[in-house]
């Protein structure tokens, strides 16, 4: 029997990418999910068995957190919705204030049994969840990514969930759809919104390692997906069915006016779980 390596050599690393209360908490959660050691057991130096299998794992594990690269990367997997989706670096890792969108979506479907359209699925973890909350409906989930519907797959393989997954580019979808008029009852979607000078600003774990397709537009364009979902969801949607959207908490008024402006009725909005303005709803006439 050994000591666990030393949980401060892991948090003197974090603690170079992050501040120290966040450090500490992804020190905690990795030594959870890698070696099944309690925070307690941690603090506590507990004893327990390094094989050189753990060893190896451990000097690899530190090395991608000296880069930078996020707990959910080194781990494999990242939370949401109550399940552990897996994730790489050819997805967004996904975020709490995400389930807000997924939630509305099932409430809005739940009484019914909806086709869905997850646009711009990365890791999956809407159409997935979506699919888990409401048995009944049909979910379809489009990415540009190859590598991200690899991902999705897997995860809608291991959590038990039956998604369609297609290839299929947002863009130029809305200019010349493949799939027949009123196909879907509801179409979701978090498309890329982060503005290209917000990189400046942004934690370097992020930057350095998220894909960048899935996260920035361009600055003199913020809302060029949400005009592109609002132009495919005319065509896309039946009658009365609704597109939903997560947004920049900035931006969410404007996305609003835009799909007002564009023949949408019964327009709302919602905010996340951390109170900023996140989500809008939209009902095609």
């Amino acid at each position: 029997m050994t000591t666990l390596p030393h949980r401060q050599q892991l948090l003197n690393i974090l603690i170079a990418h992050y501040d120290k209360g966040e450090a500490q908490a992804i020190a905690r959660l990795y030594l959870e999910r890698r070696f099944d050691l309690s925070h307690t057991d941690a603090l506590l130096g507990k004893h327990f068995l390094l094989t050189p299998l753990h060893e190896q794992q451990w000097a690899t594990d530190l090395e991608a957190f000296r880069r930078g690269v996020p707990v959910q990367y080194v781990l494999g997997s990242a939370e949401f919705d109550g399940h552990a989706f897996a994730v790489t670096p050819d997805v967004l890792i996904p975020r709490p204030e995400t389930e807000g969108l997924v939630q509305w979506a099932a409430e809005l479907a739940s009484d019914q049994p909806a086709h869905l359209l997850d646009a711009g699925t990365g890791s999956g973890c809407i159409a997935v969840s979506l699919a888990l909350r409401l048995p009944s409906a049909t979910l379809t989930a489009w990415d540009i990514s190859e590598a991200a519907l690899a991902v999705a797959r897997c995860n809608a393989k291991a959590l038990g969930s039956d998604v369609a997954f297609l290839h299929r580019n947002i863009m130029t979808e809305a200019q010349c759809p493949t799939d027949a008029p009123a196909s879907f009852h509801f179409i979701v979607s978090n498309p890329p919104y982060i503005r290209r000078s917000e990189a400046v600003t942004m934690e370097r774990h992020v930057l350095h390692h998220e894909p960048h397709s899935a996260l920035f537009v361009p600055d003199y364009d913020p809302l060029q997906f949400y005009r592109a979902l609002a132009l495919l969801s005319r065509h896309l949607l039946h009658p009365g069915g609704a597109l939903l959207v997560e947004t920049h908490r900035d931006h969410a008024r404007q996305v609003a006016q835009l799909f007002d402006l564009m023949g949408y009725t019964h327009i709302e909005e919602r905010p996340d779980c951390f109170g900023q303005p996140r989500f809008v709803k939209a009902v095609h006439p």
